[in-house]
């Protein structure tokens, strides 16, 4: 199903406030450990192959939940600048662009996002993320994550991908 260019757009930027979320909650994480976990929330359904869930070091693979948290922040309209620029690497130099994305998501609906196939290598997460937005779901895209001061916090790359599709592009 294609969506309009606008409704992905927003769907993508939604997706990039909860991934920045996630990150935020990676260091508040158990030491459990599990294999192929899948669980279901209000945001998502978030599925993870051959992943931990990890305690935040490099190296430990961070959970499709961590992951997926940090979108939901950063595309929930009613949480605050601060708590979306923490949860993406140098977040700080974003949050003009974060704040007019949450303008652009204040009453559009609900975003959901679906994490699959964590895949690590050093300190950086790569998944597969699929966002709904009440328009249908665009397409699965590979987002990354940096381990930063003990979290995972979604690169300002993919941070930069989300934040474009809501209309409030990165600036070199």
């Amino acid at each position: 199903m294609l969506l309009p260019a606008r409704t992905l757009r927003v769907s993508v930027a939604t997706a990039a406030a909860a991934i920045a979320v996630t990150v935020g909650l990676t260091g508040c994480g158990s030491d459990d450990k599990s294999d192929a976990k899948a669980s279901t929330t209000t945001s998502a359904a978030v599925t993870t192959s051959a992943a931990s869930h990890g305690d935040g070091a490099a190296g430990a693979t961070p959970s499709a939940e961590e992951l997926q948290a940090t979108l939901v922040v950063l595309a929930d309209p009613a949480k605050p600048t601060p708590e979306k620029v923490a949860v993406v690497v140098d977040g700080d130099k974003r949050a003009a662009n974060i704040d007019t994305m949450t303008k652009a998501l204040a009453g559009y609906g609900t975003l959901t996002f679906a994490v699959s196939d964590v895949k690590v290598d050093g300190n950086t997460a790569t998944a597969q993320v699929v966002i709904t937005s009440p328009h249908g779901a665009a397409p699965a895209m590979p987002l990354t994550w940096q381990h930063v001061d003990g979290k995972w916090k979604l690169s300002d790359a993919s941070a930069c991908t989300m934040l474009g599709f809501a209309q409030a592009p990165c600036t070199p």
